[in-house]
């Protein structure tokens, strides 16, 4: 019985072989079998509505009327957000908006200044 590697995300020592990837059936990660390193792929790469690099601290525009889900309130376009923090999810920025408050955006909906 051969070795596999534990899952480079969660340790599970459960992984299992599907065709030429190694996949964790505890966190669904999968990664390469042939081991080239392929373990610092996790890295966030999240992009603008144009295709610019962000990262955490960055200033962002709003480029789309934004509605505040459960107010009234709306983030109008060119409303600009100064240090944002990139996060894991559906809405992967976490920032603070003047009069509005902390909030969570989509990347779609942005353009790095």
């Amino acid at each position: 019985m051969s070795q596999l590697p534990p899952c480079p995300k969660c340790n599970s020592e459960y992984t299992y072989e599907d065709g030429a990837q190694l996949v964790c059936p505890e966190c669904a990660h999968e990664w390469s079998a042939d081991g080239s390193g392929e373990t610092d792929s996790d890295a966030r790469v999240i992009k603008d509505s144009v295709g610019n690099l962000l990262q955490d601290g960055d200033t962002i525009t709003v480029i789309k009327d934004l509605k505040v889900k459960g107010s009234s309130l709306v983030v109008k376009v060119g409303t600009k957000v100064k240090n944002i923090r990139l996060v894991d999810g559906d809405h992967d920025i976490d920032c603070k908006i003047d009069g509005i408050g902390a909030m969570k955006l989509k990347s779609e909906f942005v353009r790095k200044v």
